[in-house]
């Protein structure tokens, strides 16, 4: 029922919601999970998972924790996952410069395809990335700039052959982490998106 090993995940225990939760194997009804030794949660731990469900939702899933390990739980999954809507979430935007940030490497700027408060869609050129790629990404929002940690949902890739081999165009879904400090930047995202959704409906009047 999970997304397959590698994916990431979203964990909440005890109040406290943790993004960066990496499945390592499912069967079934069971499940290992691997994360920061300082959020693993103790044995009988009642948990819920979520992760992105495209285009307007999370999935959720409650679970217990049977077993740790280090930084490694086992859980047993409970009853079916749910849909979590995000139909509030506005969508729009395309155009504007995306700069994405990971350690140890050169910032790579690339071109957002399009915005939410939750994710953002965008093209790179030869940039190295795989599924649950961790990163912070700017993104300039006119005379603002908004800054996510951000977790690659999905990443497609092709190289251009014709006429000649060129650049590797790099197309990228990433979802934004959330936490009190990443509402304020959703909201600058939210108004900046409605903004031009209202200035673009009067231009067509």
């Amino acid at each position: 029922m999970l997304p397959p090993a590698g994916s990431y995940l979203e964990m909440t225990s005890d109040g406290e919601t943790v993004s960066e939760v990496r499945v390592v194997q499912t069967s079934g009804s069971i499940a290992t999970l691997s994360m920061a030794l300082i959020y693993v949660p103790s044995v009988k731990s009642k948990i819920e998972l979520r992760w992105a469900a495209p285009p307007r939702g999370r999935m959720c899933q409650a679970a217990e924790v049977t077993a740790v390990d280090g930084n490694r739980i086992e859980i047993r999954l409970s009853g079916e996952p749910t849909v979590e809507q995000m139909r509030s979430y506005v969508r729009g935007g395309g155009g504007e410069t995306i700069t994405m940030i990971r350690p140890g490497q050169e910032p790579a700027r690339g071109v957002v395809h399009d915005l939410s408060e939750r994710a953002v869609r965008a093209h790179f050129t030869d940039v190295e990335l795989e599924d649950g790629d961790a990163m912070t990404v700017r993104i300039a929002l006119g005379d603002e700039e908004v800054a996510f940690p951000a977790t690659v949902l999905k990443v497609s890739s092709m190289r251009q052959r014709v006429p000649v081999e060129g650049p590797m165009s790099v197309e990228m879904v990433a979802v934004f982490a959330e936490g009190p400090k990443n509402e304020s930047q959703a909201t600058l995202v939210r108004r900046y998106i409605m903004r031009h959704q209202l200035l673009s409906r009067r231009r067509d009047y």
